[in-house]
């Protein structure tokens, strides 16, 4: 196992700053999630760690070992690309043991490892197929045992899943998390899907432009997002945002938009003004009169173990609704909506987090 410290780490290309002074410590034996949009930072920050990125500045520990100069060969890591990279002219057997051929390994303890690595993996059947009689599956389970065969004690994936269709990326997840509760090493993982950031995390690094935006669980992510970025990242659908104001009603705050009003109850102390209120879908109650505003249905998509309803709201302000799979309504019919079914959100208009439920 390694546990990986970055110290202000910064990298700059030609004048464009990719990495602005990332700290992070990696703990041994952990899942960390690095995820962001494109151009983030999150593969460089990567790179830097597996050692082909020379960081602009700031320091890399490996098991408290500084690591800035050390080559990629001597820093026990283990990387899987997005591209995979096998060799297309060797069968499966060479390829994973491509490695240990490299460092003079002798022969019949490659053969060993490959073997047992190819058991681990569930490929035996494959070692004499070369990669382009592959699926893309197999090909993934191929480059995890390339690495694998190697015993780092960190392995780093790029996006691993990326190329494979929506099926086989749900089958490869499960076979990445069952390698890392098998093998209990660190794993660090690169990916702009903020599902697979759910449900792989120990913990996720949110990163923005370069910079950590949030770390934290998946569920610390969720529930409690630092600012308007992170909260509209993570979700599916995203988090309905509402422009409005903030005003003391009696000492209590109360957001209001149009002519509809809703208490903030339990978010402490907020200043009047300007606002963003925040609710996830599945927080907008329908139905019932009693303390609700009105909007009218523009689309309804019924998705089999939920309904999602798209409202147009009061001043024109769309919303998304999540209802049971039982819920029945027609496009262009009028509804009544609550806020006060789910957790709510405030942010000021630069995107920061306002209150904090106590």
């Amino acid at each position: 196992m390694a546990e990986i410290r970055l110290a202000q780490l910064r990298k700059e290309f030609k004048g464009f700053v990719a990495v602005q002074g990332t700290d992070l410590t990696i703990r041994e034996g952990e899942f960390l999630v690095l995820v962001g949009p494109s151009g983030c930072g999150k593969t460089t920050t990567m790179r830097m760690i597996a050692g082909l990125e020379e960081p602009t500045s700031g320091e890399i520990h490996i098991d408290g070992r500084p690591a800035n100069d050390l080559e990629p060969g001597r820093r026990n890591i283990g990387m899987v690309f997005q591209n995979l990279a096998l060799f297309p002219h060797m069968t499966v057997f060479d390829n994973i043991g491509f490695g240990p051929r490299m460092k003079k390994i002798p022969r019949d303890e490659i053969r060993s490892r490959v073997e047992q690595v190819a058991k681990t993996m569930h490929i035996g059947h494959l070692l004499h197929k070369l990669p382009a009689q592959c699926s893309g599956g197999e090909a993934q389970r191929v480059a995890l045992a390339r690495t694998l065969v190697t015993d780092p004690g960190a392995f780093l994936l790029d996006e691993p899943l990326s190329n494979l269709d929506a099926k086989l990326r749900k089958e490869m997840r499960a076979e990445i998390d069952r390698l890392h509760m098998q093998l209990r090493k660190t794993f660090i993982y690169v990916t702009h899907d903020q599902e697979e950031a759910m449900t792989l995390a120990d913990r996720i690094v949110v990163m923005r432009d370069g910079r950590v935006e949030q770390v934290g669980t998946p569920m610390e992510v969720y529930h409690e997002p630092a600012n308007q970025f992170v909260a509209t990242f993570f979700g599916s659908p995203a988090m309905n945002l509402i422009e409005g104001r903030v005003v003391r009603d009696r000492e209590a705050a109360v957001f209001t938009f149009e002519e509809c009003a809703v208490p903030l109850d339990g978010l402490g102390d907020v200043s009047e003004g300007p606002a963003l209120l925040g609710v996830r879908p599945e927080g907008v109650r329908l139905g019932g009169a009693a303390g609700g505003h009105r909007a009218r249905v523009s689309l309804v998509e019924p998705l089999g173990k939920e309904t999602l309803v798209y409202l147009e709201g009061p001043g024109d302000r769309h919303l998304i609704a999540v209802a049971g799979p039982a819920f029945r309504t027609e496009e262009g019919a009028a509804v009544c909506f609550d806020l006060r079914g789910g957790r709510l959100y405030l942010f000021d208009t630069e995107g920061n987090r306002l209150g904090r439920r106590a």
